[in-house]
């Protein structure tokens, strides 16, 4: 005897979230960056700007 009937709907829209699944990894893989990455990155940043900021000369005190 037959096994029960598949509702290929289902099985159709279950085959397409893998598919994106897959593809989400490949991506995620090929140009993501780990969290860890990217606060490293905001830190540099943000440590360079304070930099740059320091060296700024004050307005008024240029030499005479």
């Amino acid at each position: 005897m037959t096994g029960a009937p598949v509702n290929l709907s289902r099985f159709r829209k279950e085959r397409a979230r893998q598919d994106a699944r897959a593809k989400a990894d490949a991506n995620a893989a090929k140009f993501g960056r780990t969290k860890e990455e990217r606060a490293l990155e905001e830190a540099r940043a943000q440590k360079a700007a304070r930099s740059l900021d320091g060296h700024q000369r004050e307005p008024g005190s240029e030499p005479e």
